[in-house]
């Protein structure tokens, strides 16, 4: 069954905004929200831990925390803690992070891949309560056990975008975390290079696949959501790769992205979004219509 959720962007939102959003999403039944940790706007584990001591049921998705900005048993630390404290609600991704942004702390990693290929299983061991040793370029364990691991870890996504960290995110992950701008066709070709990276490394356990789309509804609604959409990235189409309309609409739609192999579409307003009560309403009628 394909899971929606919708995102609360830091463009142009500013952290107060956040409680009075996180309350509306709860409030009209969107199963997850998900929140950015782009430099240098706000942090991802103390929003996290804030909006699930808010709400009841709500999911919180980080997509993504940047990996360069943390040591991985720092990154672990913080997940534990947050899944102890609120069991099955988060949804913790991390990520390359922007690489330019990266460069400007001080931390850009001269491999990226190397640094995921290192970080993200680290990262999975420790949160399964296993004591991890690692001498690698970028991650350095020597017998480290979390001493209040979570009692069932969560899934751990990853951020990917080209064939190779696609493809590496599918050895290593629990989850990969698509960005907005594609079609379902591009989407299909990712999913596909995704499942080829899990299979190829002998792995048999579920991997979920989720995408940022952006989702428009009333008047104009297309055309708002076509505005969204960064129409330069490789296999892009401003019109197929968004929703809009009523929900009823969406919903009908949404298909099209499941049918590509994606399994958590998390729906992205548009950047002159001004009401996100009404927004977050209407994703969760989505979510309803959708069962």
């Amino acid at each position: 069954m394909t899971c929606v959720g919708a995102i609360f962007s830091p463009y142009p939102n500013p952290p107060e905004a956040f409680r009075a959003a996180v309350e509306a999403a709860e409030e009209a039944g969107v199963p997850e929200l998900w929140i950015w940790e782009d430099c240098f706007r706000q942090s991802a584990f103390a929003t996290a831990s804030a909006a699930l001591a808010w709400t009841e049921r709500l999911r919180i998705g980080i997509g993504i925390a940047p990996m360069p900005l943390r040591n991985v048993a720092a990154t672990a630390m913080e997940i534990a803690s947050i899944e102890r404290m609120f069991p099955g609600r988060l949804l913790p991704g991390v990520g390359h992070g922007v690489l330019p942004w990266m460069a400007q702390v001080g931390a850009r990693a001269a491999s990226p891949l190397t640094l995921m290929r290192e970080y993200v299983p680290a990262l999975r061991s420790l949160l399964a309560g296993e004591e991890v040793s690692v001498d690698g370029q970028y991650v350095k364990l020597d017998h480290v056990r979390l001493d209040w691991p979570p009692v069932a870890g969560p899934r751990v996504y990853c951020a990917a975008e080209g064939p190779k960290t696609l493809r590496l995110a599918g050895e290593v992950a629990g989850g990969v975390l698509l960005n907005s701008g594609y079609a379902p066709d591009a989407l299909a070709r990712s999913v596909e290079t995704v499942r080829d990276g899990h299979a190829g490394a002998g792995r048999t356990d579920q991997l979920d696949v989720a995408a940022y789309v952006v989702a428009a509804f009333g008047p104009d609604a297309a055309a708002r959501a076509a505005a969204g959409v960064d129409d330069t990235a490789p296999g892009s189409d401003p019109i197929a790769a968004v929703l809009a309309g009523t929900p009823d609409d969406v919903a009908g739609d949404i298909a099209r992205f499941a049918r590509a192999g994606i399994d958590d579409i998390v729906l992205l307003p548009p950047r002159e979004e001004s009401d996100l009560a009404a927004y977050f309403r209407n994703v969760g009628e989505v979510a309803r219509l959708l069962g």
